[in-house]
């Protein structure tokens, strides 16, 4: 049996569609998605042989990999529900010079989103980490003069899985007809010339 091709995602990202893709596109090869914590290092995973692939966020070290940028991520801040900037629509990060940034040395993301429920502080994160630490008492403000993160695709160079350019072409919106993918199956109907 194929053994499941290992696909590492950070915190926030969610692979849910290119995975339903895969299964769609590739019904006998498992899809094996592996969820990173923060502390995970997705670079060392892969240079280690753990993972084939890795959705991470950047920058990364590149050396010996390959890397897709694949979107940005809106940077929000993270704010008790009462705080005074969960009225806000939007704002700029030199706004909140005086408050507390989480999270403090040492602190996960969901401690440091406990400490923004007990007014502890605020918190500026991806919009995805947001959204994965949601909870009642906590809201999030899309927040400029921050620069938004990026979410890319990484592979070792020397990888010869002809799985690789698969996920490449679902990640990218490939479908199973483009001339990527069309090159891995005969069409039906043609011959060649001899």
């Amino acid at each position: 049996m194929t053994q499941p091709f290992r696909v590492g995602f950070v915190p926030g990202v969610t692979p849910d569609k290119w995975a339903r893709a895969w299964a769609e596109r590739m019904p006998r090869r498992p899809l094996e998605l592996v969820p990173l914590d923060e502390d995970a290092d997705p670079v060392g995973l892969l240079r280690a042989g753990d993972l084939a692939m890795a959705l991470v966020r950047l920058p990364v070290d590149t050396e010996g990999l390959h890397l897709i940028r694949l979107y940005d991520e809106q940077p929000v801040v993270m704010v008790a529900r009462e705080h005074p900037v969960a009225a806000y629509d939007e704002i700029d990060v030199a706004e909140l010079s005086e408050e507390h940034r989480l999270p403090d040395p040492g602190t996960t993301t969901p401690q440091a989103v406990a400490r923004v429920a007990e007014e502890a502080g605020v918190l500026v994160v991806p919009m995805s980490v947001a959204r994965l630490h949601h909870r009642r008492d906590v809201v999030h403000v899309p927040v400029s003069g921050v620069p938004a993160t990026t979410v890319g695709l990484a592979w070792p160079r020397e990888s010869d899985d002809d799985r690789v350019e698969t996920f490449v072409g679902v990640v990218r919106g490939r479908t199973v007809n483009s001339s990527r993918d069309a090159r891995q199956a005969p069409k039906p109907g043609r011959r060649k010339r001899r």
